[in-house]
């Protein structure tokens, strides 16, 4: 990372990867501010992802880049939880690489499935969740791996042990400057 990298940290994963949960955790570990893509997608457009994904999947992406570029925008430090397809943009990808550290969340679509049942803010999941996360997975994890500065996986860890491994690899980047004293 060079030193005029941003110092923003940018989660990335599928959804039910713990991207909101470990977000607000490492802010309250680091006292960076917590941006997550579907609040600042609900604010940009007084829709829900949901109620934007009924319009087409595309202007679900299109409406979750734009609340990405905001995020992106934010001063440094912050955290970052974009949206789980913003992925599969080459320019989504880009804009991630360069606005800050890129954090993949990992689980294996098991446990991804189960974590994801019954979520009303995520309709298109109501048939086969295992098999859509399975097909989702295969297409999406090579491009997690390729934006990711550091994966982490969540299965079998709290989301507070995720945000405390982070914020110990933080402090070995050009970050720790950012880093508030543990509390």
């Amino acid at each position: 990372m060079s030193p005029d990298h941003p110092c923003r940290i940018v989660l990335v994963g599928m959804m039910g990867s713990g991207k909101t949960t470990v977000g607000r955790s490492l802010s309250r570990r680091t006292g960076w501010r917590y941006h997550d893509n579907d609040e600042l997608l609900a604010a940009a457009t007084h829709h829900t992802a949901a109620e934007v994904a009924a319009a087409g999947e595309a202007a679900l992406r299109r409406a979750e880049a734009a609340a990405l570029d905001v995020a992106l925008a934010v001063p440094e430090p912050a955290i970052v939880a974009a949206a789980a397809g913003t992925i599969l943009d080459d320019e989504s990808r880009r804009r991630m690489r360069d606005g800050g550290l890129v954090v993949w969340l990992h689980a294996d679509p098991e446990h991804l499935a189960a974590r994801a049942a019954g979520a009303t803010h995520r309709p298109w999941l109501d048939e086969d969740a295992r098999e859509w996360f399975a097909r989702a997975a295969a297409e999406r994890e090579p491009l997690y791996r390729e934006v990711a500065d550091l994966e982490v996986t969540t299965v079998g860890v709290t989301p507070d042990q995720v945000a405390e491994e982070i914020a110990g690899w933080l402090a070995s980047t050009m970050c720790a400057r950012w880093l508030a004293e543990p509390s």
